[in-house]
């Protein structure tokens, strides 16, 4: 993963609304959740909500399938799981000894 892929990782939960977003459809696991599912257990907004979704998704953290007139949305775990290395690996440890 490059700086500025993970730097639109991390900033796009930069928001609490949007890490509730994400903490709800990272509960809901692989099955997802509506819009009117996440809208439900938040209380965010429709319009607001769509908003976060949008971010989240523009940024890779969810990913939305349309089927039929409803739209599921899941978190993206491989994403997530590679902005997770990304900081634990890239950022949190120290280079080897140069030669």
């Amino acid at each position: 993963m490059d700086n500025v892929t993970a730097a639109q990782g991390f900033s796009a939960l930069g928001s609490e609304s949007r890490i509730e977003v994400f903490q709800t459809l990272v509960k809901a696991g692989k099955n997802g959740l509506l819009v009117g599912d996440i809208q439900q257990r938040t209380g965010i907004p429709a319009s607001t909500l769509a908003h976060h979704l949008k971010f989240l998704s523009t940024a890779q953290l969810i990913l939305q399938e349309k089927k039929g007139r409803t739209i599921v949305n899941r978190a993206n775990f491989d994403h997530l799981e590679s902005l997770a290395a990304f900081i634990l690996e890239e950022c949190c440890s120290e280079p080897g000894p140069q030669s």
